[in-house]
């Protein structure tokens, strides 16, 4: 068996204290339902097994300046002597948020042609923009600060692709971001199609591509998005039609989740779509991800050679829906959230453990080595960092309406660019 990235949060569960829920209205709670549903598929296609070590402590204290308490602090990076990022000694699961007042992303949502409007907050009318400056600090070890330089080396003559939904292409448009600012306009090019879109650094004759799979396996749902999450069918046992745009990468990155997260059972189907809807099963949704994820991972061993191509996994990207679970009691899902959770370990209702267990349980039986990029925990604090009102639907921003209603409209799901995405793909660059 080869070996992989442990998953750490799943051996820390116990020690998660998972919020109990607090009362509300039925009605509340149907409308949160069914608007977290619209987020999710009202959206167009845009043209585990080894434990971690924990790093040597610092041996001397951390030197800070600026003002603020707790963590909001002026941070200095080039005072922090602890050990740098070593993958096989160092979990990035635990740690905190520092603010950082100095901190300027190297991008914005106005300097990088190639966000959408979905997550290019500012751009949309967010007046705050302090959710950038926060910068993840793991308890003991160095994370290094994503060097576009390096990136652009190391994918010299390669093929890197994002596979999965929503939230990995904005993984991918993060990226992209992030390696462009530094490279001569007549040296790059985008090519989007509706699944498969691709950047080119013709420099180094390197590519950064999307390809859109929300569920990995195949779906009447891929491409012709079907609005009403009832009518959704899997084909849990099939993944051709995808994967064979995935021969021939470099290295991938996949994810898959918040498209299984309906609070429906899912309909799984086996064989042809030929009678539509008949011959479907209805499963938990714990026992479809995982017959899913099962056919993922044996495409993965049957076919990826391990010496060619390195095989990422991004963890399960939190929801923030429900603002009790932070103790916002009079808050409406993560609308006029500024800053992030504090509290160690919290862990809200929009990260589901049964879905970790069986990605780390699946992953641990794979012969092929699979690296996760775990940014659940690290996310989970970011109460901050969603779209919001700050948005578009149907292709169209919100209006002044629906922005005073965002019960229905925040959007609580997807992230600002720029924003908490640069980080997970910092820590894909430390894995580099």
């Amino acid at each position: 068996m080869g070996t992989t990235t442990a998953l750490p949060p799943l051996a820390a569960v116990k020690h998660l204290h998972y919020r109990g829920k607090l009362p509300l209205s039925i009605t509340t709670v149907m409308i949160s339902a069914l608007a977290f549903i619209g987020l999710m598929y009202s959206e167009t296609i845009s043209p585990f097994t080894s434990k971690l070590k924990s790093c040597s402590k610092r041996d001397s204290i951390i030197s800070r300046s600026g003002e603020g308490d707790g963590d909001k602090s002026g941070y200095d990076p080039e005072m922090d002597d602890r050990f740098e990022f070593d993958p096989e000694e160092c979990s990035v699961v635990s740690g905190k948020w520092v603010f950082n007042k100095s901190y300027e992303p190297p991008y914005t949502d106005r300097s990088c042609p190639y966000l959408d409007r979905q997550v290019s907050c500012i751009k949309n009318g967010r007046p705050d923009s302090d959710y950038q400056r926060w910068q993840w600090q793991p308890d003991d070890c160095l994370l290094p600060p994503f060097d576009p330089a390096k990136v652009l080396k190391k994918l010299r003559g390669k093929r890197l692709m994002f596979v999965g939904d929503s939230l990995q292409r904005g993984q991918w448009q993060s990226f992209v971001c992030l390696v462009e600012s530094i490279m001569p306009e007549n040296q790059k090019s985008m090519k989007r199609g509706r699944a498969h879109s691709i950047f080119k650094a013709k420099e180094y004759n390197a590519t950064i591509e999307f390809y859109w799979s929300p569920f990995l396996v195949e779906s009447n749902s891929d491409l012709r998005i079907v609005g009403d999450p009832k009518k959704r069918i899997l084909k849990v046992d099939s993944i051709l039609k995808h994967a064979k745009h995935w021969t021939g990468v470099d290295i991938l990155v996949f994810n898959s989740y918040v498209w299984w997260m309906t609070g429906l059972r899912i309909k799984s189907l086996w064989g042809s779509f030929a009678n539509g809807q008949e011959g479907y099963e209805e499963l938990d949704l714990p026992v479809a991800y995982r017959i899913g994820l099962k056919t993922w991972a044996n495409w993965v061993d049957s076919t990826i050679n391990p010496n060619e191509t390195r095989v990422f996994f991004t963890t399960m990207s939190p929801t923030h829906m429900r603002s009790a679970d932070w103790n916002n009691k009079d808050g409406i899902k993560c609308y006029n959230e500024t800053k992030p959770v504090m509290k160690k370990n919290h862990w809200g209702t929009g990260s589901d453990k049964r879905i970790m267990k069986v990605v780390s349980s699946v992953v641990g039986k794979m012969k092929v080595p699979v690296t996760f990029i775990n940014i659940t925990q690290l996310s989970e604090y970011r109460i901050d960092g969603h779209s919001s009102i700050y948005t578009e639907t149907g292709g169209n921003l919100l209006t002044d309406e629906q922005k005073a209603d965002p019960l229905h409209h925040a959007d609580c799901i997807h992230w600002c660019l720029p924003g908490v995405t640069d980080t997970w793909n910092q820590i894909l660059y430390a894995h580099l």
